[in-house]
């Protein structure tokens, strides 16, 4: 038993390493999909602040064509036109803004959902591999606590061998 007790320390703190990087393994999957996750969060929030700047920079438009009508007689008729033009292109721009953001959204999202199924199947095959692994690791570690086993048996053997010659060989010198 002393010959194997080394070995089966060894092969134990083996099967925790490689049971260790697997957890690792999984561990590091799961962060990148709260990353993922994360990022899609960050859609909406992106979305609404560049709007707001949109929206802000039409505000600060219609506040310099409201100066220009108050100081400028006569150009109220003109400022008007200018003033729909303008609300006519951002209206564009908001509407158009707002469907590019659904897109990139859609499609990040479609992409996460292939990544996650993908990175599922892989995780499995991993798992049956890690598990193949650690079998086949305590099937190795069984023969070779046998091994050891039988070969401290026979060095036990032939230790009692040896004082049984040298005590034969005492008693002749002896006698």
């Amino acid at each position: 038993m002393a010959y194997t007790t080394h070995i089966t320390t060894a092969f134990e703190m083996q099967r925790a390493t490689i049971e260790q990087s697997q957890r690792a393994f999984e561990q590091t999957l799961d962060f990148q999909q709260t990353v993922n996750e994360a990022v899609v969060n960050g859609f909406d929030s992106q979305e609404s602040a560049q709007r707001r700047g949109v929206e802000l920079s039409q505000t600060v438009l219609h506040s310099y064509l409201d100066i220009v009508e108050s100081s400028v007689p006569g150009a109220a008729g003109s400022v008007d036109e200018v003033r729909a033009a303008v609300d006519e292109q951002f209206d564009f721009l908001l509407e158009n803004h707002a469907e590019v953001f659904e897109t990139v959204a859609a499609e990040y999202e479609q992409g996460i959902d292939a990544y996650d199924e993908l990175t599922a199947d892989y995780v499995e095959a991993v798992d049956e591999q890690v598990e193949m692994l650690v079998e086949a690791h305590e099937e190795l570690e069984s023969q070779s606590v046998d091994v050891a086993e039988q070969w401290g048996e026979q060095l036990g053997d032939l230790q009692e061998q040896v004082t049984d010659v040298q005590e034969q060989a005492a008693a002749a010198v002896d006698a």
